[in-house]
């Protein structure tokens, strides 16, 4: 998969992507990663991008040509490769849907990606309205820009690439999946600081095991996210299970108390 990322600070981004699980993809050849400067394509001497906004207002805009023109190289160089449709260009704003792992499972599913950062007070509609696809938010606060909400979502959409992670399963029972949190999880020493690995974990009983997470997915995504919650289906005998837990919570409240 190629991930475009169109941005100010390409220095910024690459320092952050090219470390850890994605560095070694993209090593491996597995993703390719560029961060294009929009400054590049700007059209004065001093590399200026921004301008005050018509009407007023406090801040600097980030003008259209540029961004259009760094667009335009990126496009044409998919299209050189004989791709048969315009890539999708995601624009990185508080204005977009949230993303969510659903979206990043989508989005995997592309050849190629464009990521449009913005800065300052932002980009001039009128480049937004003819080369955007999609506009995505990672959550409801303001950033100076969209560079880091680019790094997450290449990070996130990298891990559901194929071969990107050397258990290709991993994926598949991390959070989020089957709209759940993930189970807790634990290593050695079997006992640390007083606290045990719960016994089932060292049964080697594989069916007790998944059993065991599953009911603990369940239960984390109760106490600590009713909206995930809300939208994962249960089976009868989970339901109850789940049902006689807190009934059990509450009783050994109430005989506390």
């Amino acid at each position: 998969m190629n991930f475009h990322i169109l941005t100010l600070f390409p220095g910024m981004v690459m320092n952050g992507l090219n470390t850890s699980i994605i560095g070694r993809a993209v090593n491996a050849g597995l993703l390719s990663i560029e961060a294009v400067n929009i400054r590049d394509y700007a059209f004065n001497k001093h590399q200026s991008v921004d301008d005050y906004p018509y009407g007023g207002g406090a801040g600097m805009l980030m003008q259209a040509e540029p961004v259009y023109l760094s667009y335009e190289a990126v496009a044409e160089k998919i299209a050189a490769r004989g791709a048969k449709r315009k890539p999708r260009v995601v624009y990185l704003s508080p204005q977009g849907d949230v993303f969510s792992q659903k979206m990043a499972e989508e989005l995997a599913q592309e050849e190629d990606l464009i990521l449009l950062c913005g800065h300052y007070e932002g980009i001039d509609e009128r480049v937004l309205e003819e080369i955007v696809t999609d506009y995505v938010s990672i959550g409801d606060y303001v950033l100076t820009g969209g560079e880091l909400p680019a790094m997450v979502m290449v990070d996130a959409i990298s891990r559901l690439v194929p071969g990107v992670l050397h258990n290709d399963v991993s994926a598949e029972f991390e959070s989020f999946q089957d709209n759940l949190l993930e189970y807790p999880q634990y290593s050695r020493p079997e006992e640390w600081h007083g606290k045990k690995v719960p016994p089932v974990l060292l049964s080697g009983h594989h069916a007790n095991i998944e059993k065991w997470r599953r009911e603990q997915s369940i239960l984390r995504t109760y106490e600590r996210r009713s909206d995930l919650f809300e939208k994962c289906e249960l089976t009868d005998k989970e339901q109850k299970w789940l049902e006689e837990v807190l009934k059990s919570r509450e009783s050994g409240q109430e005989e506390e108390n």
